[in-house]
């Protein structure tokens, strides 16, 4: 039997990620007591289909030993493979959410203020994050990017296929988090300080044109191209679902989107699984 459990910090898209386990057929439940966790795995162990059980602050034991033992139990029952994601962003996207949609956080009636109230869930569901074997951060993912990201995560591990994430960013807006490779494209030529090239970004013509023609960027995709072919094998027989590679320059807007325009394209000519992401083009965050 496959378990996955979601977590993560209230306000980061938990509803959205077990919304898309539901539509891939996966047995769902929300907010289950952490303690009746092993029952329910005993009940469906032998029926078939996946389960996915989402686990927030308002349903955690009352101490994290209970916890762990909880985890480990289900863990160790024969038959059983768990997986589990933790979904966060970081608390001025949550912060931002709460106050969007006026909702308050499960941890108010504790008389916190919402930054208070932010920590203290952290710190609670420190465990789970430590734990996890998939962190996603949505601070500039929008609801379809989240359910992309899910979708890859369980297509790819039943059918065994390593998925390429291929993201830029902008290093002044924050680094990417749930990266496995990250490359710093800040010293590459700048179209940003050519005045014609400057209203462009790094999937239009002419910023293509200049920085393909460019030996220091040439050199630079051939090389991180390279590095990934090489270690390609050994990833994925490591029983990986996904890599993420990320390339940041300075705004997030020429550089780092041609080079990994450039590596999806080439990614997907060897026929592998790609998905391709600009979190500073793409500012269309998720909201609830």
């Amino acid at each position: 039997m496959q378990l996955v459990i979601v977590s993560g910090r209230s306000g980061s898209g938990k509803t959205v990620a077990l919304r898309v386990l539901e539509d891939l057929g996966y047995y769902c439940v929300d907010n289950l007591p952490v303690e009746l966790l092993p029952d329910l795995v005993s009940m469906r162990r032998d029926k078939p289909g996946e389960v996915a059980v989402s686990i927030d602050v308002r349903n955690l034991p009352d101490s994290t030993e209970k916890l762990v033992e909880c985890l480990e139990q289900v863990r160790n029952m024969e038959g059983v493979s768990l997986s589990s994601f933790f979904i966060d962003a970081d608390n001025a996207a949550l912060i931002r959410r709460f106050g969007d949609t006026r909702r308050l956080h499960p941890l108010s009636r504790l008389s916190l203020t919402l930054d208070e109230a932010i920590r203290q869930e952290t710190h609670l569901l420190a465990p789970l994050s430590s734990e996890a074997d998939l962190r996603i951060d949505t601070s500039d993912l929008s609801i379809h990017d989240l359910s992309e990201i899910i979708r890859a995560r369980i297509l790819g591990k039943k059918e065994r296929e390593l998925n390429w994430v291929f993201e830029s960013f902008g290093y002044k807006f924050g680094i990417s988090q749930d990266a496995d490779f990250v490359f710093d494209a800040r010293f590459l030529p700048n179209p940003h300080w050519i005045a014609e090239l400057r209203p462009f970004n790094g999937t239009d013509e002419p910023v293509a044109t200049y920085l393909n023609s460019q030996l220091e960027v040439t050199k630079y995709l051939w090389q991180i191209e390279n590095l990934l072919v090489t270690w390609m094998p050994h990833l994925e027989r490591n029983n990986r679902s996904y890599v993420t590679v990320a390339i940041g320059c300075t705004g997030g807007k020429h550089r780092s989107v041609y080079l990994v325009e450039e590596l999806a394209k080439a990614f997907k000519k060897m026929g592998k699984s790609v998905q391709l992401r600009h979190r500073t083009l793409e500012k269309n965050p998720i909201e609830s």
